[in-house]
């Protein structure tokens, strides 16, 4: 039986957890421990809720007596699977029931969800789902809240003040799950649309317009090429589906290789490698290289889908430059981005737009080219728009092997592989 002294007392730790930044993981897995701990016979429990994020349409934690607790996520999906159809949950949601209890042994045994087969199996004979809503919204298709499944493996089940006990703990559970929730939300969004390092900064108050530093970085800048045409020609959603692969080459590539993506400027991409003193510039060079050889061959992956489903294949120019840069809030107060300005980003635009002319896919300045001897071939000095001093640029080396096709006419240098 549980004691009522102990349960109030977790109550007001979960009080407690609220008023601070709980890890919901860490806090869920300890509230279950402590509910144990005080009589309650707990031998499974399982948090859920809904997210925004552009991967995951929910998260939950399960917590298993004696084991590790873990997070698990679910991505968006156009149509709800069957095992969600059939779920306690879908049916709490669409009826829009608060609770559900099952016996799951002995006289009362009621076994209506598929999952209550699986939990006899883990030999529990206790069911009870507590639902708890944040707020209610005109879109009957928004969900808020979180829902509780508590599972009890003692002969008999949860006695009738075990019950009570989870039912009264459950709302306290939920104020402390809306505290981790909005803040893992509010750092979802911020990462999604400003990028991990800038979102960090503003969730940390770098909020008002001039917050900033300066440092130094590999700049990367990336842009479509014929996006003007492919716009004016193509249906909108193919010429987004194009768009989200030409991204997905440049962008993904820069963040696979700890790029942070600040910016995209109509078609083209912002993305930065930080790098604190001289001694780090060839590691961050080396990073903004790697994403290049990426890009390269997700460009290629991408493109020979393309060309077997009948699609336009993907063209683009890349600019790597290096230097000191301003990383913070411009903008007018009202309306604030988060990016970094200075010569060097705007040399490394006007780099990337001298790609048409060389006619090659990628140029870089020729300290990025000397961390890679063997790698970068010059193409001499370049006069940048607006910059006084001419920039000496390299372009990718071919292989023999492609050169021979571009000798032959079968091969595109504008748009031929980035790095070989």
């Amino acid at each position: 039986m549980a004691d009522n002294t102990l349960i109030t007392e977790i109550g007001e730790w979960l009080v407690d957890q609220a008023l601070s930044k709980p890890d919901i993981v860490q806090m869920f897995e300890s509230a279950c421990e402590r509910l144990y701990g005080a009589g309650v016979p707990l031998a499974r429990a399982r948090l859920a809720w809904p997210t925004l994020h552009p991967l995951f349409q929910a998260e939950t934690v399960l917590w298993e007596r004696g084991k590790s607790t873990g997070l698990e996520q679910f991505q968006h999906q156009a149509e709800r699977t069957s095992d969600y159809l059939q779920s306690p949950m879908f049916f709490m949601l669409e009826h829009d029931i608060s609770v559900i209890r099952r016996n799951l042994d002995g006289p009362n045994k009621l076994i209506d969800f598929p999952i209550l087969e699986e939990l006899i199996e883990k030999g529990m004979t206790d069911y009870l789902t507590i639902r708890t809503q944040f707020s209610k919204t005109d879109d009957a298709s928004k969900i808020t809240g979180v829902l509780v499944a508590w599972a009890s493996d003692r002969p008999g089940g949860f006695s009738d003040d075990d019950v009570a006990a989870l039912q009264k703990i459950q709302r306290r559970v939920a104020v402390a799950c809306r505290t981790a929730i909005q803040s893992r939300i509010a750092s979802n969004i911020v990462e999604t649309y400003l990028g991990k390092k800038a979102g960090g900064q503003v969730l940390d108050g770098a909020i008002k317009r001039g917050d900033g530093q300066e440092t130094q970085a590999v700049v990367w800048y990336s842009d479509l090429r014929d996006s003007t045409a492919l716009g004016d020609t193509m249906e909108a959603e193919d010429y987004f589906d194009l768009l989200n692969d030409y991204y997905e080459c440049t962008a993904g590539s820069a963040m696979n290789h700890g790029g942070e993506v600040l910016d995209f400027i109509g078609d083209a991409v912002l993305a930065i490698f930080p790098f604190q003193s001289e001694d780090e510039f060839p590691e961050a060079a080396g990073a903004a290289t790697r994403a290049l050889r990426d890009a390269n061959a997700v460009h290629e992956e991408l493109n020979a889908q393309r060309r077997e489903n009948g699609r336009v294949p993907i063209r683009f120019g890349v600019g790597l430059n290096a230097g000191k840069v301003m990383f913070g809030n411009i903008g007018v107060e009202e309306r604030l981005t988060f990016s970094v300005i200075g010569p060097t980003v705007n040399e490394v635009a006007r780099i990337e737009t001298l790609t048409k002319a060389a006619g090659t896919s990628a140029l870089v300045t020729k300290e990025i080219a000397a961390c890679e001897p063997g790698v970068w071939k010059s193409t001499g000095t370049h006069k940048l728009v607006g910059v006084t001093q001419e920039l000496e640029l390299f372009a990718p080396k071919l292989t023999d092997q492609k050169q021979s096709k571009g000798e032959s006419g079968d091969h595109d240098e504008a748009a031929a592989p980035l790095l070989n």
